[in-house]
Order: C-alpha cells, then structure tokens, then sequence
C-alpha cells in the first residue's frame, strides 16, 4: 500500500490514475513514482521488506523517479547473479521491458562474451514504457554468454546473462 500520496488541493483525486500508476510501480518493481503532468503531480512511495536493485531512468514527457534504496541491496536482489547447473551464474533481469545491448545501433555493445565488468558497469538497456533504464552488473565477473538478442521483449527475473563472478 501507497505510504504517501500529495496531490495539489485544488484538484480532485484520480483513482483509476492512482491504480494504474501503483500497477506500473508493481510491473516495474519500483518502490517510489513521481509524476509531473501540467499542473497535476503525483507522488507514490512504498515501503518494502527488501531494497531493489536501484534503476537509473531517464526523463520522459513525464517523469517517472525510482527512490534511492533505503538500505544497500542484498545479494539475493533481483538484478543478482543465481548459481545454475552449468558453469557461472546466471544474471536475470530486474524488470520487464525490451532488451538492448548498445545505447545506440552505431555504438559497441555494453557486455560481449569475454568481457570483464565491475560492479558499476552497464551490461546492457531494458526499455520500459518509452524509458531506457541501465542496467548494472552490481557484482565483478566475466560474460560467458548472452542470452537475449537486441529487441527481445523479456519478463521480470528472465535469465539475461551467464556470468563467472570473481
């Protein structure tokens, strides 16, 4: 449930707009929106139990702001890596959205396979709602394969990457 929601006084408050942006915090595992519109603005904050994997947005017509994570990400985050049957772990995917391996077409792709990455490092784009969110490997390793193709729609938790942590 919404810890905190402002609306200016003069306006009345949209509950289909409320339901639909809580639903978009849900299918992007965001715990904190902040909507600008004209002069409406909407803000919804959410407490949870575990701290998401932080997501970096960028600014849309209107503007959607993931809150800092009140405390440092466990290693079970969603963006971790998972140990698999194979060698390496897996890297899975933080949120839904399409996949991109480059910031442009004419670009060098984020992560290839051999690549070495440290925790800051982007490994690739999930485009969510017309917002290009990077992701970060939040750990130090090496690919050792890709999973996904440019444009592939992928589901929250979707194996992205087989990576050997170190």
């Amino acid at each position: 449930m919404p810890t905190a929601l402002l609306f200016p006084a003069a306006s009345a408050v949209d509950l289909t707009l409320v339901k639909q942006l809580l639903a978009l915090m849900d299918q992007g595992g965001l715990t904190e929106l902040h909507v600008v519109d004209g002069d409406k603005e909407v803000s919804l904050s959410r407490r949870q139990d575990t701290a998401p994997a932080p997501i970096v947005m960028g600014a849309p017509a209107v503007a959607a702001v993931p809150a800092a994570p009140a405390a440092p990400a466990p290693a079970a985050a969603p963006a971790a890596a998972e140990p698999v049957a194979e060698e390496g772990t897996v890297f899975r995917s933080p949120m839904v959205g399409t996949y991109y391996s480059r910031p442009n077409p004419e670009a060098p792709a984020y992560a290839s396979v051999g690549d070495d990455f440290g925790p800051d490092s982007v490994l690739c784009i999930l485009e969510a709602m017309k917002v290009f969110n990077e992701i970060k490997a939040e750990c130090k390793g090496k690919i050792l394969e890709v999973l996904v193709q440019d444009g592939d729609a992928v589901e929250y938790d979707q194996p992205l990457f087989r990576i050997k942590t170190s």
